[in-house]
């Protein structure tokens, strides 16, 4: 949150009270117009964080329930109107085709890959994966090139040793991290 949201300690008291006072009632508005309690919820919660963000602007306007009302509306109906076009996109266009099941290789891959500090498996994915430079992928996440060759080595080193590559080479197997093209990309 923003500095000074709220408005310190006072301010959070009024906004806990006002909270406490308001959110049943608008979680049950926003449920009937969206028949979804869970969808409800969230719309109402988000509504509730924007209104804390800007609580002391909105208290100097006077009542914030109109204010928090309409954000929980606009974010429930916005929400219904992308799952209406969602369904109407699948009658138009039929079911997606498809998606065949991930190889074994792949699974264990993402395993791997997930056991790796962030760094590295940032650069693991964007070097291996989307092909890229050591230098781009250094400008994305704003390390040194060498930064990026270091953590690349010792994710390979780790990956090694956690896929049992018994080649014992430097390098991973040819073909083990390259890019994929667009049909068979799959998420991670």
């Amino acid at each position: 949150m923003g500095a000074g949201a709220g408005g310190g300690e006072r301010g959070r008291r009024d906004f806990d009270a006002f909270y406490a006072a308001t959110a049943p009632r608008l979680v049950t508005v926003v449920y009937a117009l969206t028949g979804d309690l869970a969808e409800a919820e969230d719309a109402v919660q988000e509504a509730y964080a924007r209104a804390w963000e800007r609580w002391p602007r909105l208290c100097a306007g006077g009542d914030p329930a109109p204010w928090v009302r309409t954000v929980a509306l606009r974010l429930a109906v916005s929400t219904w109107r992308k799952a209406r076009n969602r369904l109407r996109a699948h009658f138009r266009h039929g079911p997606p085709p498809d998606v065949p099941a991930v190889a074994p290789d792949h699974v264990a891959l993402v395993d791997a890959l997930r056991t790796l500090p962030m760094e590295q498996r940032t650069a693991v994915v964007l070097h291996h994966l989307l092909g890229l430079p050591t230098a781009e992928v250094a400008r994305e996440t704003g390390a040194s090139d060498a930064a990026v060759r270091t953590r690349l080595s010792r994710a390979r080193r780790a990956l090694r040793a956690q896929l049992g590559d018994e080649r014992g080479a430097g390098r991973p197997a040819a073909g083990a991290f390259r890019p994929r093209a667009p049909e068979e990309s799959r998420p991670l």
